[in-house]
């Protein structure tokens, strides 16, 4: 792939817990960007939020991040960074794009990475992952859903939308009937930016979701062939997302509201 342009995945969430399909987006949108002819993605970057975003129902930063390494023992080119987790306040998108694009910037910065843990892990050659001339690009991964939290008043910063969308991108991945051209459409900052919106469709139908595992472990149903094995021995060893966990931050205003209101 000589000639492309380098390129990081990063992606932001609870992942309470992590799941087979928070994994496919990634493989998804790595096909999609190598089928343009254009791209060389070089690393996937799974971060989780800080326990300060007031989910209700979020289990701490350390088993989340602890869950999603396990998850991510087989990826030879995505791992996790905590660096957004172990903040002591809740960091904006726009400003964990900022911390990760610097570090992009910065010629050692596989040094201490999660790519480099991947390298020593894996025994992949760095001077491989380091060939590409230049810093290579850093572009949002999300599901379609995400372009929709735009609209939603108060919750982002016009400025900061600005920056996601124009400066870094976004690589939208749909399921099912999910309109994402409407969405753009309907957002004059999304359409002036369309050209740095990377849309891409799942076509094998996968409906998993968080919130659903977590009530079927609260009920004491199998999760099994739904979250990887290491994940799901790792929620029984820890007895985590039970009912009580549920209430956790019950009745809280996610943080994005509450700053962006002050």
């Amino acid at each position: 792939m000589v000639g492309r342009i380098p390129l990081v995945l990063l992606a932001c969430g609870s992942f309470n817990p992590i799941t087979h399909q928070h994994m496919r987006l990634f493989e998804l949108a790595r096909d999609h960007l190598h089928q343009t002819g254009r791209y060389k993605v070089i690393e996937g970057i799974v971060s989780p939020v800080s326990d300060e975003y007031g989910k209700k129902g979020l289990v701490s930063a350390t088993h989340r991040v602890a869950m999603s390494r396990l998850a991510l023992e087989t990826s030879n080119w995505i791992g996790v960074d905590p660096w957004e987790s172990k903040q002591q306040h809740w960091s904006e998108t726009v400003e964990v794009l900022r911390h990760h694009y610097n570090r992009l910037l910065n010629p050692d910065h596989l040094k201490g990475s999660v790519q480099d843990t991947r390298v020593n892990k894996t025994g992949q050659d760095k001077q491989d992952m380091n060939s590409y001339p230049g810093s290579p690009q850093l572009k949002l991964l999300c599901g379609a859903d995400f372009l929709e939290t735009f609209k939603i008043p108060k919750l982002w910063r016009e400025e900061h939308i600005v920056e996601v969308v124009g400066k870094f991108g976004l690589v939208c991945v749909s399921r099912g009937l999910t309109d994402t051209h409407r969405f753009i459409h309907e957002s004059d900052t999304l359409t002036r930016h369309r050209h740095n919106i990377h849309l891409v469709r799942e076509w094998i139908q996968n409906e998993i979701s968080a919130t659903e595992i977590r009530r079927a472990l609260r009920r004491g149903q199998s999760v099994r062939y739904l979250l990887p094995d290491s994940v799901i021995e790792y929620i029984k060893q820890h007895d985590l997302y039970t009912a009580e966990s549920e209430l956790q931050n019950a009745g809280d205003i996610l943080q994005p509201l509450k700053t962006n209101t002050e």
